[in-house]
Parts: C-alpha cells; structure tokens; sequence
C-alpha cells in the first residue's frame, strides 16, 4: 500500500490534502463569519449541519434538528410558508434564495438569514437545500428599535404624529370600503403653560405620560392614540356611531379630571378639552380629519376648559379650510420646485453701522413671478405638517450660501414646530456638524416662548450648536415676558428686542423704560442684543445710548433677495 502509494506523482499525492486544507479553510471562514453550514436532501428528510456546535450551540445543534420537518415546526408561520415556497418550486434549474426567518427557542424568538440554493432533479422537484444559516436576532432587534423611535413620541411611547396620521389615513380608507364611520378626537391638556411656569417642566412631562396614560386606559383595544403636539393627544375611534363620539370624549375628560396627577413637584389637577370629527362624513383624508378636530377644539376652548365640541361644516369654515390647503399645496409645488428662497436682511453694528451679518427671510416665488413673505404661508406649512420640511430647506440653503461666500455671516430660523421636534433637532445638529466649517459663521434663531416651552429639547440643540461653534439667538424677546434666567440656563449668545416695542419707541416712554430694562438685563447676562424694526435715526441713535449692540430694519436695508455681496 505505502509503495503503491509511493509510485504515484507527486501532484496526485498532494491533491487529496490540498482538497481536504481548502475544505478545512473554508469551514474555518464560515465559522469566523458566524454562520453554519447546511445541506438538506429532502428525499430522506435529513438535515447535515456543519459548524452549528460552535455557532449556535443553544439554538441548532446538530444531532438534535437532523430532519427538515423539525427545522419548519421551529419557524413562525411566515417564516415556513417562505421556505415551503421554495422547497415547492418546479424550476429545472437551481434557484439561489435569501431568507429572513424566526425560529422558536428555549430562549425565546431568534432571528436568522438563510443563504443558500435549491438544487433541482431531473424533473424539477428539489433534490435538496444547501447553504448558509446566520443569526441576526441582534441586528433585527435593533432594526425593531429603531422602527419603534422612529413611530413613537419619546415622552410617552404613544404614536407620533406622522404614525398617527398614517393610520387615521387606514382607518378612513377601510370605513369608506365596509361603508361604516370611525371618529378622530383631539384632546388637549388645558393650561399647560401655566403648569409649566408653576411646578418646571419636569412636572409637566409628568403630566403628559400621566394624562396619555389615563386616556389610553380609557379607549378599547381596537383604538389608536398618539402624541400630536405638546399638549395634544390624537385619538382614532374605529366604527363608531355619531352618539358614541360624545360619550367617549366624556369618558376621557372625566379620566383626565377624577383624580389630581401627582408629581416629584407636588400633586396637580388636569382637564382636557376635546375636539372631535366624525369619518367619513366630515372629511375625506386624514390630513383633513386632523385640521377639523383642531377647528373643533378651537371652538371648544372658546367655550372655556374641559369643554367637547364635534366638528360642523360651515361655508365659512370650509372657505378657510380650501384657502388652507392651497397655501399648503403651493408650498408644496415650491420646495419641489425650488421656488422657496432667502431675501437677505443686514443686521448692522450699532457703533459702525456696518453690516455684521444678514438673517435669511423665507419668501416663495410664485409661478407667476410674484414674491410673498414666510407670513403667509408657514401659518398652513405649520398646521399641515409641511414646516419641517420648509425649515430644512432654509438650513440646506443658508449652508450653501456660507460655502459658496466665506466672508459672510448668516442667520437662520428655526419655526416653533420643529423646535418641539427632537429628531429634527438632532437631524439639524447632524446636517451642521457634517459642513463644520461653516459653523462660525452661523446663527440660529429660536422663538421665545417655542424654546421654553420646549426647554429640555431646545437647551440639548443649544448646546450642540454651541459646542460647534455657532451661536445662538431668541428672536422676538419680550413677546412672553420671559424670565433672564431661564434664557441664561439656555446658554444663548444674543436676544432680539420684539420689534413692537421698537416701533414708534422715540414717543413711547414706556416702552422706553421696557427696552432699556431689557438691554441692562441682557448685559449683566453677558447677552448681546440686537433691536428689530429700527425706521429712523432717532429710534437708532436712542437705542445706541440703551447700549443696543445691533440693528435690523428698513432704516438700514429692507430684506433683498440678491444682496450687493451676492453679485
């Protein structure tokens, strides 16, 4: 045998150990890469593993899942209807497949990829299933987590908005086929500014889980609630009557209003107020559904708190409503269309008089030509959902208009919306970190009472901008008569002075005494500040002697959209 053995050519000698190191190399890269080999002949119904003692020593291990059959009785039903489809193909040629499938363990659910391909017979039935099984429980777990931020608000790990809306759009689409009505109600947690001003803002959040609680525990299991603004609850009645409607909204207002919320701040008693429509009768869409539940609520706080009002057509109303919804679908057509643009205000050093930067003012170009102001069309992006894409663009061009101009300095806002908006936030942060270079030379500017109202978030999006070198504005100071230390734990650079105080200020003592207030508050906060709506010398040279440190109006240069430096 040895000399046998012996007599052979060197090359057949060395092939078999040849063959036998490839197979071993190659079963030592499956097993780096985390995955298990497997060769199926469905004939006899026998499963080979090779690898899955070192791999998957919990969850299939060979000599205990050596049959097909056991394989599938693992699977979740989706999973094994997947896998029967290829085991019952016809095709004569050998088809390569990729398979997400779930398998029950001792452990719970696990999640895994199968890579392999089915090798037919003569006749096209399959001889067997060979390839590739890798766990990715982890991966699919973190996908999950993420669909799941991604759906739900933070606070309260209800729907958001925009999943909420997603399926208000479902609920309306199948009563319109089973010819039956389902409701949407909006309900809103009344006071909640003043709640904040009295107990922080912690103790509101607290409030808002406890009241989401409250009104989730008191729907059926077929209903649907999410988060749709700060203080607002949406909530989706699926086949109802027209009567159950207000017997619901009772229902809810009086598990909001029974007992007092207790919270780390005290104890605090809540109403709600409660706006309704009924579906589909009272609108068509989902985005419609929305705007007349808020049109419902509106007229229910005008009736004072804890009050249910269900949305009715009127001509009024309607009229407003069509008006609405054309402003918002124009805007539509102008982000699509890149007819949204800048027109560019100098803000002017009060001592110089030259120009330290320019805010950047929203204006749409019509298709006729026409230019109008953000005034009259953000109020509808705002209602309809559309601001957050608005305000993006407005990022996306002023950081354009840094790198293409390096000796500029621009300033940008931020709508009340997105301000409550953590994702947009962080996308914001994002978006600015990635083009850092430019970060110096940009401002953001947040409304007053949006960046307090939303304190948590906004301070965490200040921060960050601070931290890459912006800087950080509150526009309209004074409108909300907010305290300086809540402004300084915000850690701004700047507050604006409200224009209203500024106009026709030269003849206004008391507003005099309020501006002046405001800029020797802002300087012992190591604040600077900078006056809206100066029009005239006199109104620049008295608050030159305030100690004023920038101004914007048209004394100085109305908002242009092609700007000298821009030329």
């Amino acid at each position: 045998m040895l000399e046998s053995t012996l007599q052979k050519k060197p090359a057949e000698r060395v092939a078999p150990l040849r063959a036998a190191q490839d197979a071993k190399r190659l079963q030592l890269a499956v097993t780096a890469a985390g995955a298990v080999a497997f060769n199926w002949t469905v004939a006899d119904d026998v499963i080979v593993w090779d690898g899955a003692r070192d791999i998957l020593p919990h969850q299939v291990v060979a000599g205990k899942i050596n049959r097909g059959r056991m394989l599938l009785d693992l699977m979740s039903p989706e999973g094994r209807s997947k896998l029967a489809a290829v085991l019952e193909s016809r095709a004569r040629q050998s088809v390569p497949f990729d398979l997400d499938v779930e398998l029950a363990t001792a452990l719970g659910s696990v999640w895994f990829i199968m890579h392999g391909v089915r090798i037919p017979d003569m006749d096209g039935a399959t001889e067997r299933v060979t390839g590739l099984m890798r766990e990715v429980t982890e991966r699919r777990r973190e996908i999950q987590r993420l669909t799941y931020l991604a759906t739900r608000d933070e606070l309260t790990g209800h729907l958001n908005r925009n999943s909420l809306r997603a399926e208000l759009a479902e609920a309306i689409d199948r009563a319109k086929r089973e010819e039956r009505h389902c409701a949407f109600l909006v309900a809103s947690i009344d006071r909640l500014a003043m709640i904040n001003d009295s107990y922080g803002f912690d103790a509101a959040d607290e409030l808002i889980v406890a009241v989401g609680e409250r009104l989730s525990n008191s729907l059926r299991s077929s209903d649907v609630i999410g988060r749709t603004a700060g203080n607002k609850f949406g909530v989706i009645l699926k086949n109802c009557s027209d009567l159950e409607i207000a017997i619901v909204a009772d229902r809810l207002r009086a598990a909001v209003r029974g007992s007092v919320i207790e919270t780390r701040a005290g104890m605090v008693a809540a109403t709600t107020t409660v706006g309704a429509v009924w579906l589909p009768t009272g609108a068509n869409s989902s985005q419609e559904a929305m705007l007349r539940a808020e049109e419902a609520l509106g007229r229910a706080r005008t009736s004072g708190r804890d009050g249910f009002t269900m949305y009715q057509r009127s001509p009024q109303r309607e009229g407003a409503r069509l008006r609405l919804m054309s402003v918002a679908d124009e805007v539509a057509a102008a982000l699509k269309q890149k007819r949204l643009v800048f027109a560019y205000q100098p803000i002017v050093n009060a001592r110089t008089r030259e120009a330290a930067e320019y805010e950047c003012l929203l204006r749409m170009v019509r298709e006729d030509g026409s230019v109008v102001s953000a005034a009259q069309f953000i109020p509808a992006a705002e209602q309809l959902g559309l601001v957050r894409l608005v305000d993006r663009h407005a990022l996306e061009m002023a950081v354009e208009q840094l790198h293409e101009h390096k000796n500029i300095a621009l300033s940008v806002n931020v709508s009340g919306t997105t301000s409550c908006d953590i994702a947009w936030l962080q996308s914001f942060v994002e978006y600015v970190r990635a083009n850092g270079s430019i970060a110096d030379r940009l401002m953001v500017e947040l409304t007053e009472t949006a960046a307090l109202n939303h304190f948590e978030e906004n301070a965490q999006f200040v921060s960050q901008l601070r931290e890459m070198g912006c800087r950080v504005a509150i526009d309209d100071f004074g409108a909300g008569y907010t305290s300086f230390r809540n402004l300084q734990m915000l850690r701004i650079d700047m507050v604006k002075i409200d224009g209203t105080y500024v106009m026709g200020l030269v003849n206004s003592p008391e507003n005099q005494v309020f501006v002046r207030t405001l800029v020797d508050l802002a300087k012992s906060f190591n604040l600077k500040t900078t006056a809206e709506w100066v029009s005239s010398e006199k109104e620049a040279l008295l608050l030159e002697s305030f100690g004023v440190d920038n101004f914007q109006g048209y004394y100085f240069g109305e908002p242009v959209l092609k700007p000298a430096w821009m030329k």
